[in-house]
């Protein structure tokens, strides 16, 4: 019961922050605490019932946690990643899920043998330290993810002015199945607006790059213009080539059109929360929504984008991991 009540505070903390604004990490922090300690308490209730604690005790929930953990899942990410070369190519971007999980598999003996109690202290002070700087960034990735999944889960408000969708890579000069999907889903808002009785300015917003013999946007805007919307109902920014760069040109665009704008960015759903926590900074008045993606894609996207957010918060990231691997060191010495 202890546990349960414990969990009050940390979604009473979530329902207030979420009221005032979706776009924080912190949302997911206080919903992940939350809900560990209702699993935890659920927990302790169930073993505390004599028929299930005949059936199971805390070593094999504790063997069934170290299977997940050590086997199901690194074996999961392997084989994701494996399935991402085939379909994608060698690109580091896409070796991520395949590096997590054999960097899992090489870790699990380490723990193996430090349980049996068998290795120098010095080994064992490093292991330990590992071991929490690692959980620290589990339970950062975990809220990540909460968030991630909750954000892409909620309805996108009504009254838009703006629908921008976000440029990615086009081959060839032309508009690839993942900027597809964007356009598809910018495109499907866009006819809600209509229906509503609102005329939402469409906004393409993707540079030229490097390899590309034409700025996203044309490309975008041509898509569009053949799946039927008027094209004078488009417009173009022609300038960005980072997320950061979409969002910044797109603000200024929209204020010179509209200075109380309220808008709607399309991007894939992997990049959607991420893409909001920058909106906020960055003082876009709107919320993001999120566009299907190849499942396939899914987990080395998601954990490039936490990879993005660990350097966008840099230094405060830095902080705590030298501190976490620090903290056992130090109690050491007393």
């Amino acid at each position: 019961m202890a546990y349960l009540l414990t969990s009050i505070p940390f979604f009473a903390g979530f329902a207030i922050s979420f009221r005032f604004e979706r776009r924080r990490l912190l949302n997911g922090v206080l919903l992940l605490a939350g809900l560990l300690f209702v699993a935890v308490g659920v927990v302790f209730a169930l073993l505390d019932i004599p028929a299930v604690h005949d059936v199971v005790d805390g070593d094999v929930l504790a063997i069934a946690f170290f299977l997940v953990i050590a086997v199901l899942l690194p074996a999961f990410l392997v084989l994701n990643g494996l399935q991402m070369v085939r379909r994608e190519g060698r690109r580091l971007g896409n070796l991520l899920s395949l590096l997590a999980g054999l960097a899992m598999f090489a870790f699990a003996p380490a723990l193996l043998v430090l349980g049996k109690n068998a290795v120098p202290r010095a080994v064992e002070v490093v292991i330990i330290s590992v071991s929490i700087v690692l959980g620290y960034l589990s339970l950062a990735f975990a809220a990540f993810v909460v968030c991630s999944v909750g954000y892409g889960l909620l309805r996108p408000p009504k009254g838009a002015d703006f629908i921008v969708v976000h440029g990615s890579r086009l081959i060839r000069g032309k508009v690839p199945p993942l900027l597809a999907s964007r356009l598809d889903r910018g495109r499907a808002l866009y006819d809600a607006g209509v229906a509503q009785g609102a005329t939402p300015t469409l906004v393409t917003s993707g540079g030229q790059g490097p390899d590309e013999p034409r700025p996203e946007a044309e490309a975008m805007a041509d898509y569009l213009v053949a799946q039927g919307i008027p094209r004078e109902e488009i417009v173009l920014e022609d300038r960005s080539t980072t997320t950061r760069e979409n969002l910044l040109y797109s603000r200024e665009l929209m204020t010179e059109r509209n200075p109380g704008y309220r808008c709607l960015l399309i991007t894939n759903n992997f990049h959607a929360f991420r893409t909001a926590m920058l909106a906020r900074r960055l003082d876009v008045n709107g919320q993001v929504v999120g566009s299907r993606t190849a499942w396939y894609y899914v987990p080395s996207a998601t954990i490039r984008e936490f990879i993005g957010i660990l350097r966008d918060y840099r230094i405060l990231n830095g902080v705590a991991i030298v501190l976490l691997a620090a903290a056992y060191p130090v109690s050491l010495a007393f």
